[in-house]
């Protein structure tokens, strides 16, 4: 379906004729009718224009006047009903966006963060949460709130909108699942798709609403009735615009990926596929990023190696996968469904690190000390073959100590099953303990938290939900890609590369006597004055480690810390020492 921003260019487009036309007139260029409203100051009256930029002939006036018209309807001027024009800011109105409410009221919100602009109801009746608009700040109404009127409507959000069908009395409606858009979209009874009474649909607007007439539209899609199965999934992705369609130029350039890696592709690599890589992930994951081994030497240091999917082999800068891609920004996880960043074709397959097959990756190889410190690192293009695809579940039954009955059982029936990579499983199983104890030493926080895994019926309807159990598998890949990111972090700055970091400062001092306060209560004690190390929160966590109440304690010590953020600059991360 086309957006707002597609019509708006098809629009913009329909007048370059016309301007160049108007160019042949000798008209002042847009720039120039900018620089010279804002050398002026204030507002001016069409003829007055003409005259200040010295057009006199009629053809050159209303060359003039066409070239204003076009500049208005692009927002770089405003212009009002008498033919004065003007820079936004010489006119006292604003640039921003509404928002709505449930309650059909709205509010203006400014571009520039000043104070937001209250819209009532006669407002809100010609506009839709989210437009782009220009607003004056009119006064204040009775319960003082600063209030505003809409003077242009600059863009519209929406092309269509999401919602209930329903008949009554003759004539047909939609009601927005939206419920910022607090409007009756009225639809022709010849443009009802089909649709019945009660169903959700897709209604592609016709006329927006304006006062004291409602917006009109026509069905497009019908999504089904309340009871048909993954009709959230539907809703969520059509009600966030979300880009789940691939662009038939898109699908061309995908289609020229090999099936499998080709021997010209591996030239120049590393060739690894000798070592028995293994990914650890989900039972229920179909995509693999990541691949790790660990060998252990006889002096007790090892070397690691973390291995990721090369996907910049396959999305070339500029393409046009790599313009989708960054369009879409992430992959999208619906309950059972997945709308993926990248096609299935290299998400599911080229760029999954599936077992027994080729695959290109970059691989970062570490050195770490028998105590757990990494002394060393390079990064590097290999080419690599997953030796086993093992879950969770499994990787943590194979590395438990000995059980005894059905449990030593399935320990040795998983440890015959993937006889060629579990003494490389127990490797880095250790090398994780190794990794985890030197952090420690640091000052490294671990907060307890149970995540929640949600069950689905064949309806697609929620059916229980469960605790996930973090295990020592978790902890055993936590620890591998934690050393790859530091040693990526590392290489950017050694060689000064531009690059986003995850960074976490100190505690909040404001916070640190209310915290204090709280845990002197509870008889425990923060030290280390206005600045406590990572080791002073350690020391209060193990302290309450088998608390019944310490779930409160730990919300608490969060919630005196700074939150984690992206910066330009490597300033550290006080929640890993």
């Amino acid at each position: 379906m086309p957006s707002p921003k597609s019509k708006l260019q098809k629009s913009s487009g329909s007048f370059s004729q016309s301007e160049s036309k108007i160019s042949a007139l000798k008209i002042p260029s847009r720039d120039a009718i900018i620089q010279h409203l804002e050398r002026v100051g204030k507002p001016v009256a069409h003829k007055k224009l003409c005259k200040q930029m010295g057009l006199k002939e009629e053809k050159q006036m209303k060359g003039l006047h066409n070239r204003m018209v076009a500049m208005s309807r692009d927002g770089q001027v405003i212009s009002n009903r008498r033919g004065v024009y003007g820079l936004a800011t010489h006119m006292d109105l604003i640039k921003g966006r509404v928002r709505g409410t449930k309650d059909g009221v709205g509010y203006f919100i400014p571009e520039d963060s000043s104070d937001d602009l209250f819209l009532g109801l006669r407002e809100m009746e010609k506009l839709f949460d989210g437009d782009q608009v220009l607003a004056r700040f009119t006064g204040f109404d009775k319960r003082g709130r600063r209030e505003g009127t809409i003077v242009e409507i600059l863009c519209r959000k929406y092309s269509y909108v999401i919602g209930r069908f329903y008949q009554e009395q003759g004539f047909s409606l939609v009601i927005p699942d939206n419920r910022r858009i607090n409007h009756e979209i009225l639809i022709p009874n010849d443009q009802a798709g089909g649709a019945k009474d009660g169903q959700y649909v897709v209604a592609e607007l016709v006329k927006y609403p304006a006062k004291r007439r409602k917006a009109i539209a026509k069905i497009t899609e019908i999504l089904g009735d309340i009871t048909t199965p993954g009709l959230e999934i539907d809703i969520a992705i059509r009600s966030h615009d979300i880009p789940h369609k691939w662009a038939t130029a898109v699908r061309k350039e995908i289609a020229r990926f090999p099936k499998n890696v080709t021997e010209q592709e591996q030239e120049g690599r590393f060739d690894l596929r000798d070592v028995p890589f293994v990914t650890i992930d989900g039972e229920d994951a179909k995509d693999f990023d990541d691949a790790v081994f660990a060998h252990r030497h006889q002096r007790g240091n090892w070397t690691l190696y973390v291995a990721i999917a090369d996907v910049s082999h396959y999305v070339a800068v500029g393409s046009l996968l790599d313009e989708e891609a960054i369009n879409r920004g992430n992959s999208v996880y619906f309950p059972g469904h997945v709308i993926p960043m990248l096609p299935e074709k290299l998400s599911n397959g080229l760029c999954s690190l599936r077992p027994k097959v080729d695959r290109l990756a970059i691989v970062c190889e570490m050195q770490v000390s028998a105590k757990g410190e990494m002394t060393g690192y390079t990064f590097y293009e290999a080419v690599i073959h997953s030796h086993a695809r093992l879950t969770y579940t499994e990787v943590a039954e194979i590395v438990q100590k000995p059980g005894t009955g059905t449990a030593k059982k399935m320990q040795e029936r998983l440890r015959r099953r993937h006889n060629l990579v579990v003494d490389h499983v127990d490797s880095l199983y250790l090398l994780s303990k190794a990794l985890r104890t030197y952090r420690d030493r640091l000052g490294a926080l671990e907060f307890g938290s149970t995540e929640t895994r949600i069950i689905f019926g064949e309806d697609k309807k929620i059916r229980e939900i469960v605790p996930v159990e973090r295990n020592d598998a978790h902890r055993l890949i936590e620890e591998c890609m934690l050393s790859a990111n530091v040693a990526a972090a590392r290489v950017l700055e050694e060689y000064k590369v531009p690059a986003l970091y995850r960074i976490h400062e100190g505690p909040n001092i404001d916070k640190l006597g209310n915290l204090r306060e709280y845990l002197d209560e509870q008889g425990l004690y923060l030290a280390g004055g206005d600045k406590p190390s990572p080791s002073d929160y350690q020391q209060v966590l193990q302290a309450i480690i088998h608390r019944p109440d310490r779930h409160m304690l730990q919300t608490m010590l969060i919630r005196s810390m700074m939150q984690a953020m992206y910066k330009p600059e490597n300033e550290g991360h006080f929640g890993l020492g």
